[in-house]
């Protein structure tokens, strides 16, 4: 019997009979027809449709619930006791929708012929998919109601295909490897219907498989989350006890049990030149749709997946890598396994791109970066080509949020790189122009979001250097200034290196302008409308102080300090401004504002503070002409120095308004006279303090000063005016000391101060009475002798240089004046040392005509001597001596011969000797004088007389006379010993 003569009896609603005996037909004509179909049944449980018995189940009812135009619903279930392996139970598969029909079970027992190839909406496509359920049983049966379905059989089939000697042979080698699903049979009449609102049931014994029917339930529960995403035409699943549904939220977002999607998709018609790319079967379903499903929680946030593979719809294994699942009904080779490259192929991922462009776009905008896909090595070929995608439209497509608010283009924006400085973008961007920032990005926008991905977007990074290169040159309100410090103040307190980078940020000034660079700026503390803000808003180039309203803790931390009094007094653009002012004011500029707030800045710190900074006095002041001078070189109108200045004396008097409105004494600190003003430098580099003739002064010293303390301005006083000069010097107690100190200012009185037409030292005090014959005492009422002894004035005779060399001399020669003998010998004696000492040098003065003689006479020069030993006054005449100091000194200064030149006479006679120690008188006088008694012998004589041959013949008496070897003749012992210690030995051959 052939196979075509099989027939089943009644009861075959579905035309079983028929396609049974055509496929026994083709196996029994053509043998190899049988191994074929086993082999390729074989190849689908090995290979695509390994474990998706489930997959393929809920596309078919997800096809059926669409034919019935409706959402559809599956239920899985065990049936029958026991469980674990070889379980005797079914796995029950039940479906709503349009039941079973004879189109169907020819599709289910054929091979790659499916009957919904023209159902446009239709997810099975190859007619093959039912083969996934032989990994679970291999005597599947579909039921569409009571009695009402097919069955297949490996038994059934193995009985049929023995009876043919082909087959019968393959299989005999085959073992029971066959094509389950190419014969199909009704079910039995008394077959149940499927479960009461379900439509048609799958059910699969499991007790030939060894399947574990517990296990298969609990892969159903995990598998149902994914199906209800990937099947949108079903909307319940139930696995055992669990039931999951799809409940659409709107917007675009489902729930499936806990867990929350958000979708996003596109759909089309492809055209007929693409629709002829696919395989014959499936060129009929033109049809496309391409679906992102991104897990989101609660408040819709993102959970970016991080694996996953393409869905088409259900899974394949193209793995990806994507933050959201791709669900697209692209190609697929017949193993469902892999995608089928081509033109239908690119035009639905074309537009996965940009449906993704629409998912980003439905989540809130501080989210969008979590789904920029991450650059890496891809997981396929599919997944590189999507990411590439992916990332090429979101480069060229508005989405990313602004720090401004608005939606940017990534490759056209940038991203703010400064960690912990998270608001800093929002200032930048608030209120600026789009040239400035508006294309920064929200950094909450891309938070978490890696530098490489924000790279791969196009987008550029702006690190704090480039920050601040932009900054440079903007001109924005003070209050944006400090909101942009407050916002950098965070990264500057954690992120290494920072505060370096911001070295160069603008800051903008309280007159206007904006600088780079905090450390050249001061911060403003004192009163708004005080001397610094006063200075401030002068615009001085060079002055930088802070707008008040920027000021941050930030710009101290990058070098700013604060714009104090001392401080800005400290800063050389103030010093260049009051040095100018004069010429600025001669120029026509308005001098007087900088004059009022550095007066007010001198009246804040006092005095003593501004001391040091002489150059105040540049600070241009107006005269009682209108016209501008430096203060220092005005007078107040009331000043006690103003009657004592010269006529010529280069100061003017100040306008008497400023006098009104300006203490006495802040116009004193900057320079302008009253009184005597005193310099006081503690440490001086050099005479730099601009006092007359402090060159001068500094060289005659030996050593330079360790201090300066000065009175300034003398040079001023007029030559007449000096006695009350110094009386206003010795008024106040700084200028008092500072002559008493006996440096510059005593000097330069010394040495320029005018007193009855004189210099101090031509007079004396009034206590240096010994001096009265020879010095007039000071014409300085009312200053006390301590001032006028510092200032020169003589308490006692010195000859310090020629000018008071050539002065004594003259004094001792006035025939008006009458020196007695000690004080004449004490004036020759100052002179004497004065050469000796080299403070005078003889061949510098002019030759003298008179002398004062010893006998405080008057002579003629070449009428006098130098008495050089006292026992030759004994033969010259006292009108012809001058005695004092040491003799050869004198005798150079005054250009006199020594009298033991001129003398020349010899002792006449003999007399006793006698040991000088055996005159009792001689031995008194040495102990009295402290002096040894002399060695030697004495020639004493009652009478003694010399022979005299020079200046003048003729013999006299004399009391004691050395002789030419060196012995002393005497008649008085005592004379003989003064002479022998005048000599300075005991034989001095003082004559010959």
């Amino acid at each position: 019997m052939t196979a075509s003569e099989h027939r089943e009896p009644a009861g075959d609603p579905f035309g079983t009979a028929d396609l049974r005996a055509a496929v026994l037909d083709a196996w029994a004509a053509s043998p190899t027809r049988f191994r074929e179909d086993a082999n390729a049944e074989e190849d689908l449980l090995l290979g695509g449709y390994a474990d998706a018995w489930l997959v393929e189940l809920a596309q078919n009812a997800a096809d059926a619930a669409r034919a019935a135009g409706g959402r559809g619903r599956l239920r899985v279930a065990l049936a029958g006791p026991g469980s674990g392996p070889g379980y005797d139970g079914e796995l029950r598969v039940a479906n709503t929708g349009a039941p079973l029909n004879t189109a169907g079970v020819a599709a289910l027992a054929s091979l790659r012929a499916s009957a919904k190839r023209d159902d446009e909406g239709a997810v099975g496509r190859f007619g093959i998919g039912f083969a996934a359920v032989l990994r679970v049983s291999r005597e599947p049966r579909v039921v569409s109601g009571a009695g009402r379905g097919v069955r297949f059989s490996a038994m059934a089939t193995a009985a049929a295909a023995r009876v043919l000697p082909g087959p019968a042979a393959e299989l005999a080698r085959r073992g029971d490897q066959l094509p389950v699903l190419r014969l199909v049979w009704p079910v039995e009449a008394d077959e149940p219907a499927p479960p009461k609102g379900y439509d048609t049931e799958v059910r699969l014994p499991l007790g030939d498989r060894g399947a574990d029917g517990p296990v298969l339930l609990a892969a159903a529960a995990e598998a149902a989350p994914d199906l209800l995403i990937a099947l949108p035409d079903l909307v319940e699943i139930t696995a055992g006890e669990a039931v999951f549904r799809r409940t659409e939220d709107g917007q675009g977002r489902i729930r499936i049990g806990a867990r929350r999607w958000l979708l996003a998709g596109a759909a089309g018609r492809l055209d007929a030149a693409d629709a002829q790319t696919q395989a014959v079967e499936q060129r009929g379903r033109r049809d496309w749709s391409v679906t992102w499903a991104l897990p989101v929680d609660e408040a819709g946030r993102p959970q970016p997946l991080d694996a996953d593979v393409l869905h088409a719809p259900t899974a394949s294994t193209e793995a990806l890598s994507l933050p959201a699942r791709l669900i697209a009904t692209v190609p697929l080779e017949p193993d469902r396994r892999r995608v089928r490259p081509g033109p239908v192929t690119e035009r639905v991922l074309a537009a996965a791109g940009t449906a993704y462009l629409d998912l980003i776009r439905a989540v809130e905008p501080i989210h969008r970066g979590a789904l920029v896909p991450v650059p890496g090595f891809p997981r396929s070929q599919l997944d590189g080509r999507v990411r590439g995608m992916l990332l090429d439209a979101l480069r060229g497509a508005a989405w990313l949020l602004s720090a401004g608010g608005d939606e940017l283009v990534p490759r056209r924006a940038e991203w703010l790189d400064i960690p912990g400085a998270e608001g800093l973008a929002r200032v930048l961007a608030a209120g600026v122009d789009a040239e400035d920032f508006a294309g920064l990005a929200d950094p909450a926008a891309v938070a978490g979001t890696p530098a490489n991905v924000l790279g791969e977007l196009g987008m550029r990074r702006l690190g704090a250097a480039e920050l601040v290169d932009r900054l440079v040159g903007l001109r924005r309100p003070a209050s944006w200034w400090r909101a942009v410090y407050a916002a950098l103040e965070p990264a500057a307190e954690t992120v290494p290196g920072l505060l370096e980078e911001l070295r160069g940020l603008p800051v903008p000034l309280a007159d206007g302008r904006t600088v780079a660079g905090p450390e050249s700026v001061l911060l403003p503390t004192g009163e708004p409308d005080g001397p610094v803000a006063a200075l401030a808003g002068l615009g001085l180039p060079g002055l930088r102080i802070a707008d008040a309203e920027a000021t941050h803790p930030l710009l101290a931390r990058l070098g700013s300090v604060a714009a104090d009094a001392e401080a800005v007094l400290e800063r050389p653009a103030l010093r260049e401004a009051v040095e100018r002012s004069v010429d600025d004011a001669e120029a026509g500029l308005g001098t007087a504002p900088l004059a009022d707030a550095v007066l007010a800045l001198v009246a804040e710190l006092g005095p003593a503070t501004v001391a040091r900074h002489r150059w105040l006095g540049a600070l241009a002041l107006p005269d009682d002409e209108g016209s501008p001078a430096r203060a220092d070189e005005l007078v107040l109108p009331d000043a006690a120095l103003r009657p004592l200045l010269a006529d010529d004396a280069p100061v003017g008097v100040l306008d008497a308004g400023w006098t009104e409105r300006v203490p006495r004494g802040v116009l004193n600190a900057v320079g302008v006279l009253d009184g005597f003003t005193v310099v006081v430098d503690d440490e001086p580099a050099g005479p730099d303090h601009d006092l007359h003739d402090e060159d001068l002064w500094w060289d005659s010293r030996d050593h330079p000063p360790m201090r300066v303390v000065a009175v300034r301005d003398l040079d001023l006083v007029a030559d007449d005016a000096w006695p009350a000069a110094l009386r206003l010097l010795a008024g106040e107690p700084a200028t008092r000391a500072a002559v008493l100190e006996g440096g510059y200012t005593s000097w330069w009185l010394a040495e320029h101060a005018r007193l009855g037409g004189y210099r101090p030292g031509h007079w004396r005090l009034r206590s240096a009475t010994e001096l009265a014959q020879l010095y007039d005492p000071a014409p300085a009422e009312g200053v006390d002798e301590a001032l006028l002894y510092a200032i020169g004035v003589r308490a006692a005779l010195a000859v310090e240089g020629p000018e008071d060399a050539v002065d004594l001399l003259e004094r001792l020669v006035d025939p008006v004046r009458r020196p007695d003998v000690a004080l004449i010998a004490a004036a020759h004696t100052a002179l004497s040392e004065a050469v000796a000492d080299g403070c005078v040098d003889p061949g510098e003065l002019d030759p003298l005509e008179r002398v004062r003689a010893l006998d405080g006479t008057v002579v003629p020069i070449d009428e006098a001597m130098v008495l050089d030993h006292p026992w030759l006054a004994e033969v010259l005449s006292s009108a012809d001596l001058v005695a004092g100091g040491a003799p050869g000194s004198l005798a150079d200064l005054l250009d006199l011969p020594l009298a033991s030149d001129v003398v020349e006479a010899a002792v006449v006679g003999s007399g006793e000797p006698r040991c000088w120690s055996d005159s009792a008188e001689v031995v008194v006088a040495c102990a009295t004088l402290g002096v040894e008694v002399p060695a030697g012998e004495m020639i004493v004589h009652d009478a003694l007389v010399i022979d005299m041959r020079r200046p003048a013949m003729g013999r006299r008496s004399v009391p004691a006379w050395p002789d030419g070897e060196g012995r002393w003749h005497a008649t008085d012992p005592i004379r003989a010993l003064l002479g022998l210690l005048a000599c300075g030995s005991q034989a001095d051959p003082a004559a010959e």
